[in-house]
């Protein structure tokens, strides 16, 4: 046998003729009693399941051949909806991962910044900044960008 990189081939390597391979598979799965299906189909549906199984893309678009990773990714990633969720649910399993890293590390830095010693009741009471009282006249003197009474 010859590796010659055809899938179907002649004892001698040779490619086989394509219309030959697709009558035969339709002869065999007649007599197995399958559904009509081509073989092309079984090409995407390995592919698919690769894809669902965790191949990346690029992966794929190598063991496919296809020339353009956009061909691969235009195919095989609308067609898992499953394998969809999992990547948004993996997706947002990670940011609230790295919420929950921030909070704690946030939660830590201020116990440090706590002033030690004094318990919360024990702290003096911030004052208020006092306001100015306003004289009468200036009460009652109107803001020329006020309209209304």
């Amino acid at each position: 046998m010859v590796d010659s990189g055809y899938v179907f081939t002649r004892k001698d390597g040779e490619p086989i003729n394509p219309s030959y391979a697709t009558t035969r598979f339709r002869k065999l799965t007649d007599r197995a009693g399958l559904p009509p299906v081509r073989l092309h189909d079984l090409r995407h549906g390995a592919a698919s399941l690769a894809h669902e199984a965790g191949a990346d893309l690029k992966t794929l678009q190598d063991l496919l051949g296809h020339s353009r990773i956009v061909v691969t990714a235009d195919t095989y990633t609308s067609v898992l909806p499953d394998s969809q969720r999992r990547c948004a649910d993996a997706t947002a399993a990670l940011v609230l991962a790295a919420a929950r890293h921030t909070r704690k590390r946030i939660k830590e830095k201020g116990a440090k910044n706590r002033p030690t010693g004094r318990t919360e009741k024990e702290t003096p009471a911030t004052k208020r900044p006092t306001s100015k009282k306003r004289s009468r006249r200036s009460r009652n003197r109107r803001n020329p960008f006020h309209h209304g009474k």
